[in-house]
């Protein structure tokens, strides 16, 4: 079969780190295109200022990856599905939960594939995770996701604007994890979300959440770390407990541990493949679900202003 050809809109650092690496290393795609308004592109591969501009004189395409800021994604995947074209979608999905069911039936009428990707559920823990813990009994659950913003995204002044998630940036990595590996449903009790006086997003949460039948759920979110990172989910069963550290990259069990190396979005790229020559969409808005509810019924309190 002919290779997908594909254009990386969003030239920005996980673009660079992650996106381009994993479409070179997957023979099912070809690179095309890149569009972005100030990022030269890839050598050798053409770059467009704008998705309007390689629609309109650019090589012919069959997909695009949706690497921009989440404010403005609707619009461009809108104006890609309007012409026939795949869609993967960076996480978050969107800036809001209706702009995401808009393209998911938009994808649907014309036909074309939409993927919301979740990286972090690719990571190599969580597949055997998730089996493992599927004939458990879950006692507890404590999650810990803190990070140096500085570190991860530096200068990015888009995430901590309405839209960005600001922590939940990183948090809603967690939250794909936790409602894949996790056999009940969850939802949230209460949060409390602490926001720079500076910021329009929080730099810091604490949530908590139970499962349908009563398990609590803890949630430690944090972008003020410094020193080592802490990408943790520990799970407490009948059977011991189970633990995920790297985002999901190292598998702790009773019986012992696994450690692999980040293969997330070679994943993700190997799934968009199947999808589109399957001619599915897979657009799971879960994760985005629990974190708008912390913002509908969280508690806000005003913190130190944050500079990066």
């Amino acid at each position: 079969m002919a290779a997908i050809r594909i254009a990386v809109v969003g030239m920005g650092k996980i673009a660079r780190d992650q996106h381009l690496p994993s479409i070179a290393g997957n023979t099912e795609f070809e690179l095309v295109a890149s569009v972005s308004p100030r990022d030269p592109g890839v050598e050798g591969v053409a770059n467009f200022k704008s998705l309007e501009a390689l629609l309109a004189d650019g090589p012919a395409i069959d997909a695009i990856a949706l690497c921009t800021p989440p404010q403005v994604r609707y619009s461009l995947a809108a104006m890609a599905l309007d012409k026939g074209l795949h869609v993967f979608l960076e996480k978050p999905p969107g800036a809001t939960l209706a702009e995401v069911d808009a393209l998911e039936a938009q994808a649907a009428q014309t036909g074309a594939t939409l993927f919301a990707g979740w990286h972090s559920r690719f990571a190599a823990g969580v597949a055997p995770a998730k089996a493992w813990l599927a004939d458990r009994r879950i006692d507890r659950v404590s999650i810990v996701w803190r990070e140096d913003v500085r570190v991860w995204h530096p200068g990015q002044a888009w995430i901590w604007e309405p839209g960005g998630l600001g922590v939940f940036d990183p948090g809603i990595n967690a939250l794909s994890i936790a409602t894949e590996i996790l056999p009940e449903p969850f939802f949230l009790a209460s949060a409390t979300l602490s926001t720079p006086a500076n910021r329009a997003a929080p730099i810091a949460a604490d949530l908590a959440f139970r499962s349908a039948s009563g398990t609590p759920i803890t949630m430690d979110l944090d972008w003020r770390q410094t020193g080592p990172q802490s990408w943790d989910i520990v799970v407490d069963t009948d059977a011991g407990t189970l633990r995920l550290a790297r985002g999901g990259a190292v598998l702790t069990l009773p019986e012992g541990s696994s450690e692999h190396d980040d293969a997330e979005y070679a994943g993700l790229y190997a799934r968009f493949a199947a999808l589109v020559r399957d001619g599915r969409s897979e657009v799971d808005t879960t994760p985005f679900t629990l974190v708008a509810d912390a913002f509908l019924r969280g508690t806000r309190v005003s913190v130190a202003a944050f500079d990066d």
